[in-house]
Order: C-alpha cells, then sequence, then structure tokens
C-alpha cells in the first residue's frame, strides 16, 4: 500500500480535513460490535448458531439519528432489542448467500453452512440481537435471537493491527453525516497496488456520473484497501484456474461462470473492519466478465473486463439499494417455486393489482397495465444471443470476442426499442426477475435490464431512499 496511507481513522478525518476544510471531526460515536455466527441448513430448514461477539477497531461509522430502518428491504432483517425495555435500538434489512444458495438445486439434496455478521453500535446494556425473516405474505417474523451482554468476558475486545491501511478516495464530511463505501481488491499482488488503487479511483469516479448517485454525490465517502496476494487473479474454477487471495472471492459460484462472490465472510469482515465502512465492493483483478451483488453485504466486479463500469455501478445496485435484477434470458442457478408472490425488490411486481403497482406515482394517466413492448422480437434474439454467449464460453474464446457480443446486443435492444410507442414511459413491462412471465419491470431499459448506463426513475427512487437512510435529512 502507499506510503502515505493514514495510519487510523481519525488520522484519515484530520487529512480530510485539511484536503476540505468544511469537513470536521466526528463526534464521539460508540465502538462497532459484531456478532458472527453460522448459518446453515437447506431447502427444507434453516438453523443458526453464534460464533463470537467482538468489537471492531474503528467507531460506528453510522449516524445515531438514523439507527431504525423503516425501508421494507431484504429477505432478512437485523434488530438489537434492550433486553429490559423491550426497545428496538437498531434495525438493518438485509439478505444471505445461504438464502440465495437454499433455492439452488443442490439445497434439495445436502445441507450447507454459511458464515455471517451483523453490526450495530455498541449498546450500554445487554441486548437480544434478533434476525428475522421475511414469510410468504411479506411480514417478518423472529427466526432466530442471540443475547449479547456488551461487558461480557467473552467479547473480543483487542484486534491485531491491520496488514494494510485504507485509502481516502473521496472524503465529504465525518463518517456518520456519510455514507461510506469501502472499495477492496482481491487478487492484487504487492506490484499492483498502484493499479488496483487507480482502478478504484476510476470506478468510483464512474459511479457519481450515474443518477441519483451523482447528485447525491456529496453524501458519500469512500475508502479503498485491498490485502496483496502472492499471485495474480482470483479463482476461476470451471477453467481450473486457481488462485489462494484474501477474501477467497472466486467465479462459477453456485455454478454459474459469470457469478463472482466470495463465502468467507471471516476473511471479509476481519480485513474491513480497518476502514469505516456501510457498504463493500470488492474488486477482483480479473479480466473475465462476471460479478454479483448480495444486498446489505458485499458487491462484486471484475475489475479489467471491458464493462468494469456497467458491472461496479449493476451489482452495487444490489447490494446497496436491494434492486432486483430485470432481466430474464440468462442463466441463473436459483430454482423458481412456479409461484408469483409480490417482490420484496422496488423495481419488480406480481402485478396482481393494477391499481396498487408498488410506482403506481411514476406512471402517467392512461398508460396501459400490462405495458406492451416489443417483448416477442426481443425474445427471439435473446435466445440466438445466449446460444452465441454460452458457445463462447464453452471455447473458451478471448474476452475481447465476449465483449463484441454484449456490444451488438445492445446495440440491437436499442434499435429494437427506439421504435415502441412506449419506449420512455414507466408502466408494467412483462419480463423480470429471472422470468419471462408473472413478473414486471418499470420500464423498457435499465441498468437492472441490460447494459445501458442509466438507472429507471423507480430504481432511482429507491437508490434515493436508501442514501437518506443514511445521509438524508434529520428525522423528526
Amino acid at each position: 500500500m502507499r506510503s502515505t496511507a493514514i495510519p487510523s481513522f481519525f488520522r484519515m478525518l484530520a487529512l480530510a480535513a485539511c484536503l476540505f476544510p468544511a469537513v470536521q471531526a466526528a463526534a464521539a460515536q460508540p465502538a462497532t460490535m459484531r456478532l458472527d455466527y453460522q448459518h446453515s441448513g437447506n431447502a427444507l430448514g434453516e438453523h443458526y448458531a453464534a460464533e463470537r461477539v467482538l468489537v471492531e477497531p474503528l467507531p460506528w461509522p453510522g449516524n445515531m439519528a438514523r439507527t431504525i430502518d423503516d425501508s421494507n428491504r431484504g429477505v432478512n432483517m437485523v434488530e438489537v432489542v434492550d433486553i429490559k425495555t423491550g426497545k428496538v435500538l437498531y434495525s438493518r434489512g438485509f439478505s444471505t448467500i445461504f438464502g440465495e444458495w437454499s433455492s439452488t438445486d443442490e439445497a434439495r439434496t445436502s445441507s450447507r453452512a454459511f458464515q455471517e455478521s451483523v453490526r450495530f453500535p455498541q449498546p450500554e446494556q445487554p441486548v437480544r440481537v434478533r434476525i428475522l425473516k421475511r414469510d410468504e405474505r411479506g411480514l417478518f417474523s423472529v427466526v432466530w435471537s442471540h443475547d449479547v451482554d456488551p461487558n461480557a468476558q467473552d467479547v473480543i475486545r483487542k484486534q491485531p493491527p491491520g496488514a494494510v491501511k485504507p485509502i481516502p478516495i473521496r472524503v465529504s464530511g465525518p463518517s456518520p453525516d456519510k455514507v461510506d463505501l469501502l472499495i477492496l481488491g482481491d487478487g492484487y499482488t504487492a506490484a499492483e497496488m498502484g493499479k488496483f488503487e487507480a482502478t478504484a479511483r476510476k470506478l468510483a469516479d464512474h459511479l457519481f456520473t450515474v443518477s441519483p448517485f451523482r447528485e447525491r454525490a456529496s453524501d458519500f465517502n469512500v475508502w479503498a484497501m485491498a490485502a496483496p496476494t502472492q499471485e495474480s487473479g482470483v479463482s476461476r474454477p470451471s477453467t481450473g484456474v486457481h488462485h489462494a487471495s484474501p477474501l477467497g472471492t472466486r467465479y462459477d459460484i453456485f455454478g454459474s461462470e459469470r457469478y463472482v462472490l466470495t463465502t468467507d465472510n471471516r476473511a471479509l469482515r476481519d480485513l474491513a473492519q480497518y476502514a469505516p465502512y456501510e457498504f463493500i465492493e470488492i474488486l477482483v483483478n480479473n479480466d473475465t466478465y462476471g460479478g454479483g451483488g448480495i444486498f446489505g453485504q458485499f458487491s462484486t466486479a471484475a475489475a479489467n473486463n471491458d464493462w468494469a463500469n456497467y458491472l461496479f455501478v449493476h451489482e452495487f445496485g444490489h447490494h446497496f439499494a436491494g434492486l432486483a435484477d430485470e432481466y430474464y434470458t440468462s442463466p441463473v442457478a436459483y430454482q423458481s417455486n412456479g409461484e408469483r408472490q409480490e417482490p420484496w425488490e422496488p423495481n419488480a411486481t406480481a402485478l396482481r393489482d393494477p391499481a396498487k403497482l408498488k410506482w403506481k406515482n411514476h406512471v402517467k394517466p392512461g398508460t396501459p397495465l400490462p405495458t406492451p413492448w416489443p417483448k416477442e422480437a426481443y425474445d427471439a434474439h435473446a435466445r440466438e444471443y445466449q446460444q452465441q454467449r454460452a458457445a463462447l464460453r464453452t471455447a473458451n474464446r478471448p474476452e475481447s470476442e465476449m465483449s463484441a457480443l454484449f456490444e451488438s446486443d445492445l446495440a440491437y435492444n436499442a434499435q429494437l426499442f427506439s421504435k415502441a410507442p412506449q419506449r420512455h414511459a414507466v408502466g408494467a413491462f412483462e419480463g423480470a426477475n429471472y422470468e419471462s412471465q408473472g413478473y414486471y419491470r418499470p420500464e423498457m431499459q435499465c441498468i437492472m435490464f441490460d447494459r445501458s448506463d442509466t438507472f429507471c426513475s423507480v430504481c432511482q427512487d429507491g437508490i434515493s431512499t436508501i442514501i437518506d437512510l443514511y445521509a438524508g435529512p434529520a428525522k423528526r
């Protein structure tokens, strides 16, 4: 890491104050507590078991006036409750890798365990940490709880010095008043640290050219950090490539060649804790197209791919705002149960009652629901395109050929949609959430649908809601 790296959170803020006179040191914050636990089971059931409770090295990065999450996002919710009074002190929605895995074919025949964590401001008194899960009605109920006494002897209170130092990429103000994004690198050697920093700066800069991040750029701090590896790149098992990396990030998650995640949550959290953060995006030092995003956990992007800008923003949309994928022609590992429950994601709907469409405030009077679009022509082209894409991967062709295919596909969509009467309308366009029928998206095109470069208005609203949760006007 650079020799000018800042040795502590407070000295980073001091540097920021020198660079930006309006930035002042943060007021005293509580410590950050973390509960690490195991989440195990299969398609039929799930179990939880506590591993450890620890105090992270840095203060709580969030605003203590915005501790309650009212966004109604995520499959799960964490609540920290005062045991004596029953008052909810802190809550946040999130989703999990286990939740995705439990819908795969593997989960029907075997059980697995995944590491998970929840972080919260250190309380003064004993609390009950509750994990809630959304049911088929869309309502949360408690599935596990664990009591945490902040003064217990088994709480880990001291951490070893951080192996690497965070780099301030963008500092807009004290962490409690801002959204703190941490960009981690995986698969970068010591000689490639300069490359990592340059890429992190480039992708962060791109994020803030995309609305609504562009308009809310002053509400964000961005930090970057990477622990060096012996070999360049991360594992891609389907091609026989295996690399050891600090975060264990790899391709081929759940058998999907383009799905990139880490299942080593402890390694992730033990590194990230040395920077102020609320959201994490991992850059993998690979050329092959791929990424992933789990709401409230982290997102990933192939940093060296021609489509890195798109990947960074699209996957961050999943992680940051819980946006649903709006595409439905690409193969995924998840298995549909055939039901069409109303999704919790803000940009997808089962449209059971058009009069109660969740984004009806964006729909102009007279717009038909469902909204017609050239779906038949799109689907015919998509079938041919997906065959070509699969053939390129099977033959392990150069990544430039895949990029060219993506370019031609996007150009076809732009030409096809340019002639559609509802091209710029907000409505309910069938085809979303990995399903050709029964789910609907708000607009014909969006970053969450294809590789276009803007979020639709509904997704922008969904993102703004989360920004406000962390850095919005004070709630009364």
